[in-house]
């Protein structure tokens, strides 16, 4: 198959190959299978152009920083993290900054011997991250220097989720480990099957009282006791259908967002979900695919699917609300809430705003020329963002009025 049958800017979702003897057949089954899905979308993922439009909300850049960041071929598990007046972020070679919240100024920077690829994590005073070789690395927030250091022996493709007690970390071999926050030193582990073929990408832990809950690449949701690892309930967002491999990919590799006392998680080719977070039990699904991520706010769900495509959900039942199909095949981030409004990025470097009630376009734009792979953050009235290519904004934009209350009835006059 030419080169010149694949769109220049549509690209499939990363696959992570199977599990082989040598990284060598490992880097072939991963081509071959990037290959097979390229063929399969050929012709029907070319992205959505974008039309001109005037910006019906003032977007104001408040900071801009720069980090020593190369955009990486495969996707990584690099995002933000925010701790109180600290934002930190870290490149694929090492590199690892904390930023002041309120003015963008650099407060450290340290390098660490290690191809970061997941995090940041923070929490009881560290930032921790995940190595494309296995490692787990905890530095102090104060200053940046190291802490501890351990090898779990798998790569790390998402954030840690940081405890006073515990780091719980997922690896691509689909297990989940616990070290402590003091020292770093294995707690417990826990697992589940990895199929052959799946996205490149992991479900990023969440602790839930006294849970630790992850998303897999089997379509599950599992959570654990956090002091233990046992097993608390395991609850299936999606199954595999199909003949293939390919058609068979189910990982739930967004993150699962907790509201309340309930769980929101969705699978690639699957649904999405909405569970109670103590029991595991579903009280809804829709059938929806996406791996990048949703977000919730006080009663409704937004969905970045997988062809591109911003979905409202009631999130009482899961209901269909509105569709927006402007962004089709751009290869969106998870969305965020921000000031009422609905921000989302895209593969281009363009973060674009939507009216959360209707769907309508609000405004653009751009940060660099380089995918938006993690999630904008919502902080100290501001909203932060970070492409693959280093890329470091934070924005803000007028909050809207408060929507007016409903009228009361008037009281009946007295005689």
């Amino acid at each position: 198959m030419s080169s010149a049958q694949f769109p220049r800017r549509a690209r499939p979702p990363v696959l992570a190959g199977a599990r082989v003897a040598t990284l060598k057949l490992m880097a072939l089954v991963l081509a071959a299978a990037v290959l097979a899905a390229g063929c399969a979308s050929s012709g029907t993922a070319k992205p959505a152009p974008l039309l001109k439009m005037q910006n019906r909300i003032a977007v104001r850049t408040v900071w801009h920083q720069r980090l020593r960041r190369e955009a990486p071929k495969l996707r990584l598990g690099l995002g933000l993290a925010i701790d109180g007046q600290r934002v930190f972020a870290a490149s694929h070679s090492g590199e690892v900054e904390a930023f002041d919240l309120t003015t963008g100024r650099r407060l450290w920077r340290r390098k660490v011997r290690a191809p970061l690829s997941g995090g940041p994590g923070v929490g009881a005073g560290l930032v921790v991250f995940g190595s494309s070789k296995g490692d787990v690395i905890a530095l102090s927030e104060a200053d940046g220097r190291v802490r501890w250091r351990r090898r779990v022996n798998s790569e790390i493709l998402s954030a840690p989720a940081v405890g006073n007690d515990f780091v719980v970390v997922r690896g691509v071999d689909g297990r989940l480990e616990a070290l402590t926050t003091a020292n770093g030193t294995d707690t417990w582990m826990a697992n589940q099957s990895v199929p052959q073929l799946s996205l490149r990408g992991t479900g990023r832990p969440i602790l839930v009282r006294d849970l630790a809950i992850c998303g897999f690449d089997n379509g599950h949701v599992l959570a654990v006791d956090r002091t233990d690892g046992t097993t608390e309930w395991d609850a299936a967002v999606g199954q595999p259908h199909g003949t293939s491999e390919l058609q068979r990919l189910i990982d739930v590799d967004a993150p699962v967002i907790l509201v309340g006392d309930d769980l929101y998680a969705v699978a690639y080719q699957g649904r999405v979900a909405r569970l109670v977070a103590d029991s595991g039990r579903i009280l809804w699904t829709h059938d929806l695919s996406s791996y990048r991520g949703l977000t919730v706010d006080e009663n409704s769900l937004y969905v970045s699917d997988a062809g591109g495509n911003l979905v409202r959900l009631n999130s009482q039942n899961g209901t269909l609300v509105w569709q927006v199909k402007q962004l089709a095949n751009r290869e969106l981030s998870a969305p965020v809430v921000y000031h009422r409004e609905i921000v989302v990025g895209d593969f281009a470097g363009y973060l674009h705003w939507f009216d959360p009630t209707s769907g309508r376009y609000l405004a653009r734009v751009r940060i660099g020329k380089n995918r938006i792979s993690a999630a904008p953050l919502v902080a100290g009235g501001l909203l932060l963002v970070f492409d693959d290519g280093g890329q470091l904004a934070a924005y803000r934009t007028p909050e809207p009025p408060a929507p007016a209350a409903a009228a009361s009835p008037a009281a009946p006059a007295n005689p």
